[in-house]
């Protein structure tokens, strides 16, 4: 029996090409049978985002300097590519970017509970399908309550912040990896590799870990 391919993903719930590319590994992994065991962990795309957040295409032509149209274009790119993935990106003129602190701070109390990856998927479909303020703790609450999880302790962890230091530290730790954006996966704690790379190249990439094992 192998042992399961460890995966670990850095990644933001407010990265779509972060939702992208776990499908696109997840459907990887599921054609070549590759036993593995995924650890999300946090990064913050914008740490200094302000609680009432941002517009998404106001934000975008800000921080990267898009047009209108460029910021149009890569929307329908990704709403397409969401669409062959079983994922519904709903962009709209009123989305939002939210500051996602108290998310990180939410999955790390989910991994406690073993739901990481549960609250992991939830989150990205309500922010990006449902459009919700994943800065408003109310409303994290919500969705780990529907999940299961209970909702009166994810207040409570939200409230007092209790995981904040562990969210920086493991922040801190990708950084001095020298990660700096994201989807970033390291496949058996020595292959980093970013971005979505899309269907065939994880599988790719997962035939040459298997052959490099065997």
């Amino acid at each position: 029996m192998t042992d399961p391919l460890r995966i670990d993903i850095v990644s933001d719930v407010m990265c779509p090409w972060c939702i992208i590319g776990y499908r696109q590994l997840a459907l990887a992994l599921a054609a070549t049978g590759t036993p593995h065991d995924i650890h999300w962990h946090p990064f913050e795309l914008n740490p200094q985002m302000p609680p009432e957040g941002q517009n998404t295409r106001d934000h975008i032509i800000e921080k990267y300097g898009s047009t209108p149209e460029q910021s149009e274009q890569s929307r329908q790119q990704m709403k397409a590519l969401g669409d062959d993935l079983g994922f519904d990106f709903a962009w709209a003129e009123d989305s939002r970017m939210h500051n996602t602190f108290n998310a990180h701070q939410l999955l790390h109390w989910a991994n406690t509970q073993g739901r990481m990856h549960d609250l992991k998927q939830a989150l990205f479909t309500a922010h990006f399908t449902h459009r919700r303020n994943l800065s408003d703790t109310g409303v994290l609450a919500e969705i780990a309550s529907q999940i299961g999880l209970d909702r009166t302790e994810a207040e409570a962890v939200l409230t007092d912040q209790r995981y904040a230091n562990d969210v920086r530290r493991a922040e801190q730790f990708w950084q001095q990896q020298g990660i700096s954006g994201v989807p970033a996966m390291v496949f058996d704690r020595k292959h980093l590799v970013t971005g979505a790379q899309g269907v065939e190249n994880y599988t790719s990439i997962l035939t040459q870990l298997a052959q490099m094992k065997g």
